[in-house]
């Protein structure tokens, strides 16, 4: 071992050959705090970035591309067209909307509903593997395709609702009413359009029927005492019936047991009716948290409501569209915003909400390596370059939670490193205190021949002894916390941090990056010391004594 780094050791240790100082242990300690705090902080950030990015990507894909437009019937083109591009692993269309979610009595507003096609999707997203009951097995029917469009003069919706164009009175003939021409229809109060006779005749009969049975009450009244006439009952109908209505045994009497077993009987064929008649009802996978909230499960119904849809151009109105869903399966992607927020149907099925036919929201992409979707989207666009088509990545997509998540990293890893300059000026008050101390040896030393730079190097070397020491201790006790995190399992509120425990990320790069500062801060922090050490003079070490 060199002069140097004997004389480092030695100047660590105690003047009764302990193993090491009081004070070069509290600087030790500073500086293990200090990094053990920042090696938690950056993988429990790191931890939050990684569950996101794995929750954000097992529902959303890699890659969009969406139109610029209101439809986009042409899709299947583009798909084709962009499974050739390098990169690309899978390619499906969905479709997306706002939608209003009710069963029973319970209602879930700002839902959304995202249509996919049961073949490709399993190769862009993860729903499959977060599937905790049920399956997507019927999730298309049988025969299913997708819808038709239906179109008025000017392409779009022209239908008016049954229930509004009922109520809606037929306008008179244009020509002029004739001696011939029967008379205009007028509006029955029921707000059917009948003609005029049948009404007419209808009213005329009624009230000759009416005047007749008035005329018998006169007679009868004349015969009769006033008193009597108020007291006596109205005249039944020859037709009515006779005898009393109420049942042998009264209204609480029980039904004979033959008529019970029959509407047992009747009940469960009503029963096994209406699980043949589910196979027809299309099929729903919803989120752990909404299939809570609605209070259903697997193979009970829920109603999808879209919202107003209000005119077209040709003046024409459009209610809300309203379907009955099976839930087949119920899935948990760890990310309450999801798993309270999203459904899936078929493709088709969202499609027929809306009236345009065979048109979809965009094309989402797997591509092979997540960092290089950035590259695959600028060969999606150098592929699509007319302006119609808009191509996002994951990335730019979430931007603003995975910038957040960044800067939250960046802060919080800049204030702890506080810590570290901290126990470094610890550092500096020791070796200020070694030289003081030693001012007498090290004049001697430098009286006997020892250069300046082997004395700055002595102090050099005990500041990285401190550090080595106290990073490597740091790190330790950072990983055995991340590990204790890790098999504890810190609850959090999944309202508030949208996951349900602490997310641990233990990467090497954090750990050596952390280490490295912290080594690198005590170097720096030697350098005061050693240089005043350096430059002492053995005549003023000596006079000092």
């Amino acid at each position: 071992m060199s002069f140097d780094w004997t004389l480092a050791i030695r100047y660590l240790q105690s003047k009764k050959r302990s193993f090491i100082s009081v004070g070069t242990l509290f600087a030790i300690i500073g500086v293990a705090l200090g990094v053990a705090a920042l090696a938690t902080v950056m993988s429990v950030t790191g931890g939050f970035q990684k569950q996101f990015r794995d929750k954000v990507l097992g529902v959303n894909a890699h890659v969009l591309i969406l139109k610029r437009t209101p439809e986009f019937h042409e899709y299947r083109v583009r798909m084709d067209q962009v499974a050739k591009v390098p990169g690309v692993v899978a390619v499906a269309p969905f479709v997306i909307n706002p939608m209003l979610v009710t069963a029973g009595e319970r209602t879930a507003t700002g839902v959304l509903m995202k249509g996919v096609d049961p073949d490709r999707m399993p190769a862009v997203l993860d729903v499959p593997k977060q599937i905790i009951e049920g399956s997507l097995a019927g999730l298309r029917r049988p025969g299913a395709k997708p819808p038709e469009r239906s179109k008025g003069s000017f392409g779009f919706e022209d239908k008016v609702p049954t229930a509004i164009a009922s109520s809606v009175p037929v306008p008179p003939a244009s020509a002029p009413p004739s001696a011939s021409a029967p008379p205009a229809p007028s509006v029955a109060p029921s707000g059917s359009a009948v003609p005029s006779d049948t009404f007419l005749d209808l009213m005329e009969k009624t009230l000759a029927e009416k005047r007749a049975e008035n005329e018998k009450l006169a007679a009868a009244s004349d015969a009769a005492a006033p008193e009597a006439a108020v007291d006596a009952p109205a005249p039944l109908p020859e037709e009515a019936p006779a005898g009393s209505i109420e049942p042998d045994g009264g209204y609480a009497s029980a039904l004979p047991p033959d008529e019970a077993e029959n509407l047992a009987v009747e009940t469960i064929n009503k029963a096994e009716e209406a699980k043949v008649l589910d196979t027809d009802v299309p099929g729903v996978a919803i989120g752990a948290t909404l299939a809570k909230t609605l209070n259903v499960k697997v193979g009970e119904r829920i109603r999808v409501t879209s919202p107003a849809i209000g005119f077209s151009l040709s003046g024409s109105t459009r209610a809300p569209v309203a379907r009955s869903f099976r839930v087949i399966a119920i899935f948990e992607a760890g990310f309450d915003q999801y798993d309270s927020k999203l459904v899936y149907v078929d493709l088709y099925e969202a499609q027929a909400f809306y009236d345009q036919g065979d048109s979809v929201t965009g094309v989402e992409m797997r591509v092979a390596d997540i960092d290089e979707s950035k590259k695959v989207k600028a060969g999606i666009e150098k592929l699509l370059n007319n302006g119609l088509y808009h191509v996002m990545d994951w990335e730019e997509l979430n931007r603003p939670l995975f910038t957040a998540l960044k800067i939250q990293q960046i802060l919080m890893s800049a204030v702890l490193a506080l810590i570290i300059i901290v126990a470094a000026f610890t550092v500096v008050a020791t070796l200020i205190m070694i030289v003081l101390d030693k001012r007498k040896e090290i004049a001697v030393l430098k009286a006997m021949g020892a250069r300046d730079g082997a004395i700055l190097r002595t102090f050099l070397y005990q500041g990285l002894v401190i550090g080595l020491i106290g990073t490597t201790i740091g790190l330790a006790l950072g990983f055995a916390v991340c590990r204790g995190l890790l098999v504890y399992g810190f609850p959090l509120d999944p309202k508030v941090y949208f996951i349900s425990r602490l997310p641990v990320e233990i990467r090497a790069q954090d750990f050596l990056a952390t280490g490295g500062i912290a080594i690198l801060i005590c170097l720096v922090a030697t350098i005061i010391p050693a240089m005043h050490a350096a430059t002492l003079r053995p005549a003023e070490g000596l006079r000092a004594q």
